[in-house]
C-alpha cells in the first residue's frame, strides 16, 4: 500500500509463488507463534480458535480471540468460570516496543471470547498483537490500520472471497491469500459459515461431506452457533489468513439459515427453516447474530461490545482513493416474491425491499457526498439484472441450487438476488443516475460463481443508455457451483450456459459457472481491477491456484473490460 506517509508498511513483494507446499510453510511460518494450527503455541487449548482483527480504520482495530478456561469450557459449553485475558499490542514482532495494553474479562455469558477495540493508534501502520491467559501467550497475529482519511493514495489491495462451506472441502482459497503479503485487507461477502447438518450440503451430487460438520445436525440453537463458529475458526488457513490481515465482513444467509429474510408480516423466515419442527424463527435468528457478534471481529452497531444492536451495515474510507459501504441484504429485507421486468420499465411490489428504507437512503447518502475517486459497494447479493435464457430442465434445477439463482417455477428473475426487489433497486440506479455519480463498483459473492458485469440505465436496450454502475462478482471458496450440480467437467457444459446468459443479457461481460477460488481486488486512481483465482480440486487440502481471469473498470467510463495481465 502506498501513501503519502507510511509506517512500517506490508511493501510491495512479489506475489509469492502457488505450490501448495510453498503456500503452506509460508501461511505457517509467516510470524512468531503461529504453527500449523492456531494455538498450538500457547499451553495447550487456551487459544485453540486462534485470533483475528477486523474493521480497520485510520485510528481504531477489533482485534479478537477465544479462551478456554478450563479443559470442559469448549465452544458453545456454557460453562466454566471468568477469565482474565490481557492483550498487547506492539509495532515489532518480539514486543520490544508495545503500545496498546489491557485486561479483558470473559466468561461464558459470551462464550469466553474476548473482542477489543483498540484506539488510539497511528494509520496505516502495521501492528502485531497477542494476548495472555494463566502466563501462556497466544501466538502473534499481525493487522493494519486503514490510511488517514486526508491521504492521497496511490494503491489498495483487498483479497475479496465468499461462500466457505467446511463440509464441500477445503478452504485453500484462504491459504493463498494468507500466503500473499501485498493485501491490506480482506473483504468477507458473507456465507461466512453454513448452518447445514452432516450430508445435507456437502461436495457435488452426492452431497458428500469432505469434512464433518460439528455440531452434525442443523445447528439452530445459541450452542450450536457457538460450536459451528468454533469449528470454522479451527480451520488451519482460515487462521493463518485472520491472524495476516484485518478482515472487514458482511453476513449474507447462511450465518443463520438459507434464503433468510426479516422483514414483513410474519416477522421473518428462511428456506432452511421449518416452524413445527425447528421452533421459532425470530429467536434462531437472534441467537445466530448473538454468536456471530461473539465471534466475529467486527463492530455491530458501531462498537465491539456485545448486545448493543445488530446493525452490520457501515462505512470504511481510505484516503482520498476510497469510500467503501459494505450491505446487510437480509435483516431489513421481505420474502422473496415474483418480480417481471419489461425492456422498457420494471413492475414490482413497492412495499417490497432488500434493504430497507434507512438503509437505501444512508447508501444514497454516501454515494452522493463522498469525495472519493471510487465508491465501492460490499454487496452480499448480486445486483445486477439477470434475464434468463430458456434453459434444459437439469441446468435449470442445478442453477437454482447452486445459490437459488433460478426459482423452481420457472420465472425470470432469481427472486433471492435485488432481481426480487426490483422497485427498490430501481430506486438505487435512479439515484445514481439522477444524481450523475461515477466510479461505483458493486463488489458481490453469494452466488458461487465468477461475473464482471455493467450495470445498465435500461437493461433491455443496452448498450444504449449506456451503464451507470459496474459489479464484479467473486465465486465460492467452496461451496457447490453448476459443474458440480450437473456431475459434469468443469468449463464443459457451462460454456454453452455461459454465452447464452452473456447473448441475453448483453451488459454481462463474463461468467464463470464452475470454478471456486478466490478474487484479488486492485485498486488504483486510474482503475479497479479484479483478479479471479481458481483452486485446482476443493477436495484436495493442497490445491494449487491459477488466475483465469481479470476484469477492469476505468475510471470515468463505467464499463468492464478484460485485461490480459494480472495485477503486479
Amino acid at each position: 500500500m502506498t501513501v503519502t506517509t507510511e509506517k512500517d508498511g506490508f511493501g510491495r513483494r512479489t506475489f509469492i509463488t502457488t505450490s501448495s507446499a510453498v503456500a503452506a510453510g509460508v501461511a505457517a511460518a509467516a510470524l512468531p507463534g503461529i504453527t500449523g494450527s492456531a494455538g498450538e503455541a500457547a499451553a495447550g487449548v487456551d487459544f485453540v480458535p486462534g485470533l483475528a482483527s477486523g474493521d480497520p480504520t485510520p485510528s481504531r482495530l477489533v482485534i479478537w480471540t477465544r479462551v478456554t478456561p478450563t479443559p470442559t469450557s469448549t465452544a458453545g459449553s456454557g460453562v466454566g468460570p471468568s477469565a482474565v485475558v490481557t492483550w498487547q499490542v506492539a509495532t515489532d514482532k518480539s514486543f520490544t516496543r508495545i503500545l496498546k495494553k489491557g485486561t479483558f474479562t470473559t466468561t461464558a455469558a459470551r462464550d469466553h471470547t474476548v473482542k477489543v477495540d483498540v484506539t488510539g493508534l497511528a494509520s496505516a501502520t502495521t501492528y502485531y498483537y497477542r494476548f495472555i491467559f494463566k502466563g501462556a501467550s497466544s501466538p502473534v497475529a499481525r493487522t493494519r490500520t486503514a490510511p488517514a482519511h486526508t491521504a492521497t493514495l496511490a494503491r489498495m489491495r483487498f483479497g475479496v472471497v465468499s461462500c466457505a462451506n467446511l463440509q464441500a472441502g477445503w478452504f485453500s482459497s484462504y491459504r493463498h491469500l494468507a500466503a500473499r503479503d501485498d493485501l491490506d485487507a480482506i473483504l468477507h461477502m458473507g456465507d461466512y459459515l453454513f448452518e447445514y447438518g452432516n450430508g445435507e450440503y456437502g461436495n457435488g451430487m452426492g452431497n458428500v461431506d469432505i469434512r464433518k460438520h460439528v455440531p452434525p445436525h442443523e445447528i439452530i440453537s445459541l450452542k450450536d452457533y457457538r460450536q459451528r463458529h468454533g469449528q470454522y475458526k479451527q480451520d488451519k488457513d482460515l487462521a493463518a489468513l485472520h491472524q495476516r490481515y484485518p478482515f472487514i465482513n458482511t453476513w449474507d444467509d447462511h450465518e443463520t439459515a438459507n434464503d433468510t429474510y426479516a422483514a414483513g408480516p410474519d416477522g421473518g423466515g428462511a428456506e432452511n427453516h421449518t416452524p413445527a419442527t425447528e421452533g421459532d424463527f425470530a429467536t434462531r435468528r437472534r441467537v445466530s447474530l448473538q454468536a456471530y457478534d461473539e465471534w466475529m471481529p467486527v463492530r455491530l452497531s458501531g462498537t465491539a461490545a456485545l448486545g448493543d444492536g445488530t446493525q452490520i451495515y457501515r462505512t470504511f474510507q481510505f484516503g482520498d482513493l476510497i469510500d467503501l459501504s459494505m450491505l446487510d441484504l437480509r435483516s431489513y429485507r421481505n420474502a422473496p416474491g415474483k418480480e417481471f421486468s419489461t425492456e422498457i420499465g420494471v413492475t414490482g411490489d413497492p412495499t417490497r425491499v432488500i434493504a430497507g428504507a434507512e438503509q437505501l437512503g444512508w447508501l444514497e447518502n454516501n454515494l452522493s457526498t463522498s469525495k472519493a475517486r471510487w465508491k465501492l459497494v460490499g454487496n452480499p447479493v448480486m445486483i445486477t439484472p439477470v434475464l434468463v435464457p430458456p434453459l434444459p430442465v437439469p441446468v435449470t434445477n442445478a442453477i437454482t441450487a447452486t445459490a437459488g439463482i433460478l426459482p423452481t417455477e420457472g420465472l425470470s428473475y432469481n427472486t433471492d438476488q435485488w432481481d426480487g426487489y426490483s422497485v427498490e433497486r430501481k430506486k438505487l440506479t435512479d439515484h445514481i443516475k439522477a444524481n450523475d455519480i461515477k466510479n461505483i463498483v458493486f463488489l458481490t459473492g453469494d452466488i458461487h460463481s465468477g461475473w464482471a458485469c455493467d450495470i445498465p440505465s435500461a437493461p433491455g436496450l443496452y448498450p444504449l443508455g449506456g451503464s451507470i454502475a459496474t459489479e464484479l462478482v467473486t465465486t465460492s471458496v467452496t461451496s457447490n457451483n453448476l459443474d458440480d450440480l450437473l456431475g459434469t467437467p468443469s468449463r464443459s457444459a457451462s460454456i454453452a450456459v455461459e454465452t447464452m446468459f452473456k447473448v441475453t443479457n448483453r451488459h454481462i461481460k463474463y461468467i464463470n459457472l464452475d470454478d471456486h477460488g478466490y478474487s484479488v481486488l486492485d485498486v488504483t486512481p486510474a482503475r479497479v481491477q479484479m483478479d479471479y483465482f481458481v483452486i485446482s480440486d476443493r477436495a484436495d487440502p493442497a490445491a494449487t491456484t491459477t488466475r483465469t481471469a481479470s476484469w477492469v473498470v476505468r475510471s470515468g467510463t463505467q464499463t468492464t473490460t478484460p485485461s490480459t495481465t494480472g495485477i503486479v
